[in-house]
């Protein structure tokens, strides 16, 4: 690049710097919120990397590229966005605030084209990596995409973040040669200037996995100085100096950064700087690789050029570069005052009245800004699928089946559907088979991105790796589950190619994956994961194994709809709805739910259950309504008044449960039917969905001032209000909600302490949920009432 884009380079990142300064600034000083509480924002972790940054959208990117930019450096992000005319200035002082400018980059919340979401640091890091695993697969199922590189601007504290570990060394991200991650190597965190640097460290752990590093460590003026008879000595002591020495230099000048830069050096170094004025040592010796945009985007070039692995970048910056506040030890959340603002904006050749004003048009500058804006424009994408996924694979089941395996049978099924079966991708941390994706592997095989010869024969599984497959598998981190999930299920945006994704782990490792999991719903991903098996009724495996917390996560997580049937029936017509939904972005005509935006998860079970009442109530209702009633929510699977005419006067009361429990809770009706109490039984298919719609007929009453009325899923499953009894697997609280929904004395079963090893009997029994307490508990509720 010739002086003269680089000056042009350097005047925008200036205005680059103000903006990013004075948007933190606005939102702290110019508005008042009322309410006492700090607005924040990160004005010199912005300031670090406006160099790194600049280089890359004025010049270095192209429009197929994807960027995640690190949560502190959003400002900076908007700012640039804002030159190139992609973002309104009416935004520009609503950083933090409602509708404005969120605090770290939201795909979904922001106002300008965000491509990850970052915020929860590790995760925005990461998301490049398995964005690019989900482009490999893309290519190779449906021909090339444009060329797109994915590169992840991240904090060089995030490197502690356990899961950016776990990313780099699974064994589906090598060998992605269009990956490059930029690290912003300020050497300092939230609280602390780092003692010593860990460059070492991390440079061994990525060449360790494969990864091509490169170091931007010295700017020109450096460089130059070095190349000078007694260069070397000045280096070598820039080198070994402490971090905390060094960082003090940035808040110095004149003789008192030299007393403080030559503490401890040698004779050598104070020769050569001898001849160095005072005001000439301080930009020099600060003169850092990160913040020379040539040596930027030299190293973007190096990593270009390496095509068979990914690249991590460490460019040496300083936090609050440019900024009063440079290298501050507390500098992270600092604010400038408002008198240090005024005097930025005054060395920056601005007023307050043309501080927020774009690049001239007519300068080099605003060309510039002009020519990127037309180079990285992207034409709009397109989410539908365009297939009709069925409503329905017919799967029936004359004998005693759990729904961990027919939930592998259905994915078959759909994997035989011409229409439907390109776009099934499927994935999981080494559980593929213990959690029933085998049928499926062995139809479609697991994708590899060159032939892999198969060196033993398994007539159980015929794990044959090539380009075609179509599971990914992982290694054994739930966290990398989630992230590819989350990828693929963006696949529609960030790679031109809408997906159906599917992911299994065992249910009580959800949680461990919970971050990337809340990550990938928050950025508006698609997919269906399935948990299974789950609870107590993975009884001998004991209480490690047992999930009881994963219902009440699944119902509270924005943006997922939480499914737990318990038959094969209803969870085949559910799968097909969830897949459906992801294919067409809308709800099939016959769902009565409205149309869902976001991930599905199943809760499923190793238990075999009997069919039979199933059929039984598919035979009193019907296809289309019973199909209706389970994709809303629930269903009688059990009518007292039809199964118990003799009980017309007796006492009523509803059992409602979800998932394995069901057979003793069918036990326990037949028991009370005995005792003559009236017992419906209700199979509750997605808490989620009758909780929503509950939820939005009370807030509608709430907002209008009305009263509330009952929605049509709990009207037709709880048409009468007497006593509930929930029965779950799971927190007894997660169902207990549904008394207040009904409008009756509820008791709610449930598993509220950890599980042991046993039988499911055994368990059951110590947490009763055995047909007698679920009597008990019916009586209970009756004599509430």
């Amino acid at each position: 690049m010739n002086q003269h884009d680089l000056d042009v380079l350097d005047e925008i990142q200036r205005r680059v710097l103000w903006l990013a300064t004075r948007i933190v600034d606005a939102a702290n000083h110019d508005r008042d919120t009322g309410d006492g509480v700090k607005v924040g924002g990160h004005q010199a972790s912005s300031a670090s990397l406006v160099t790194a940054m600049t280089a890359l959208w004025f010049h270095h990117l192209d429009a197929e590229d994807r960027v995640a930019v690190k949560p502190h450096a959003s400002p900076v992000f908007h700012a640039i966005q804002y030159l190139l005319g992609n973002l309104d200035k009416s935004y520009l002082p609503k950083l933090r605030a409602r509708g404005g400018l969120q605090s770290y980059p939201s795909r979904t919340k922001d106002p300008d084209e965000v491509d990850f979401s970052t915020g929860s640091v590790g995760l925005g890091a990461a998301a490049p990596l398995f964005a690019a695993v989900t482009r490999r697969y893309v290519d190779a199922h449906f021909g090339a995409r444009p060329h797109s590189r994915f590169v992840a601007i991240i904090g060089d504290a995030e490197l502690d973040e356990g899961n950016i570990w776990e990313a780099v060394a699974d064994p589906a991200t090598t060998g992605l040669g269009n990956v490059m991650w930029l690290v912003d190597f300020n050497r300092q965190s939230l609280d602390r200037v780092v003692p010593g640097i860990r460059i070492n460290q991390w440079r061994g752990q990525f060449e360790a996995a494969g990864w091509h590093v490169v170091e931007v460590k010295y700017g020109r003026k450096l460089a130059e100085a070095y190349a000078r008879p007694g260069g070397a000595a000045l280096r070598d002591w820039i080198d070994r100096m402490p971090n905390e020495q060094y960082q003090s230099l940035f808040g110095l000048a004149g003789p008192a950064l030299r007393k403080q830069f030559l503490d401890g050096a040698p004779a050598e170094v104070a020769a050569f700087v001898a001849d160095i004025g005072d005001d000439e040592l301080g930009p020099l010796v600060t003169d850092l690789g990160g913040h020379d945009a040539q040596a930027m985007l030299d190293a973007y070039a190096q990593c270009d050029a390496v095509t068979d692995r990914p690249s991590v970048v460490f460019a040496y910056t300083v936090k609050g570069w440019g900024l009063p506040i440079a290298g501050n030890p507390r500098n992270h959340s600092a604010l400038l005052t408002t008198e240090q603002v005024d005097t930025l904006r005054a060395a920056h050749g601005l007023t307050p009245e043309t501080e927020w004003d774009r690049l001239d048009p007519a300068t080099p500058a605003g060309i510039r800004a002009g020519e990127r804006r037309e180079a990285l424009s992207r034409p709009p994408r397109e989410r539908a699928l365009g297939v009709t996924v069925p409503e329905t694979t017919r799967v029936r089941a004359n004998k005693p089946v759990s729904t961990q395996e027919v939930f592998g049978r259905v994915l078959v099924d759909l994997a035989r559907d011409p229409q439907v079966a390109p776009y099934l991708v499927t994935t999981a941390p080494d559980v593929a088979t213990s959690t029933n994706l085998a049928g499926f592997i062995n139809k479609t095989g697991v994708f590899a991105p060159t032939e892999q010869r198969s060196w033993t024969e398994d007539r159980m599984l015929r794990w044959t790796e090539s380009p075609a497959g179509q599971h990914i598998e992982l290694g054994i981190s739930e966290m990398n589950l989630f992230l590819l999930l989350g990828q693929l299920g963006l696949s529609w945006d960030l790679s031109g190619q809408p997906l159906l994704p599917v992911g299994t782990v065992y249910d009580p490792f959800v949680l461990r994956g919970l971050d990337a999991f809340l990550y990938g719903t928050y950025s508006g991903s698609r997919f269906v994961v399935a948990g299974t098996p789950s609870g107590i009724t993975l009884a001998p495996e004991g209480g490690a194994h047992q999930s009881t917390i994963t219902a009440s996560v699944g119902l509270e997580l924005p943006g997922v709809t939480f499914l737990e049937p318990a038959y094969a029936g209803s969870l085949d017509w559910l799968l097909c709805d969830a897949l459906g939904q992801i294919a067409g972005g809308s709800a099939p005509a016959a769902t009565a739910a409205p149309a869902e935006d976001g991930a599905y998860y199943f809760r499923l079970s190793t238990r075999p259950i009997d069919q039979a009442p199933f059929e039984a109530a598919r035979a009193r209702l019907g296809d289309a309504v019973l199909r209706r009633q389970v994709v809303a929510g629930a269903y009688r699977l059990v009518d007292a008044h039809q199964a118990y005419p003799d009980l017309a006067d007796a006492p009523v009361v509803q059992l409602a449960a979800s998932g394995a429990v069901l057979p003793e809770v069918l036990a326990a009706a037949a028991e009370l039917a005995e005792e003559g109490v009236a017992a419906h039984v209700v199979d509750v298919t997605s808490l989620d969905r009758l909780y929503r719609a509950w939820q939005r007929t009370l807030r509608q009453g709430v907002r209008t001032a009305t009263v509330p009325s009952v929605p049509g899923a709990l009207r037709s499953a709880f048409a009468d209000r007497v006593p509930v009894v929930t029965v779950h697997d799971a927190a007894s609280h997660a169902m207990a909600w549904l008394g207040s929904a009904v409008g009756a004395p509820a008791v709610p079963l449930g598993v509220d302490e950890f599980g042991q090893s046993g039988s499911v009997r055994e368990l059951y029994e110590l947490h009763d949920l055995l047909p007698g307490s679920i009597v008990n508990a019916a009586l209970a509720a009756i004599a509430l009432r």
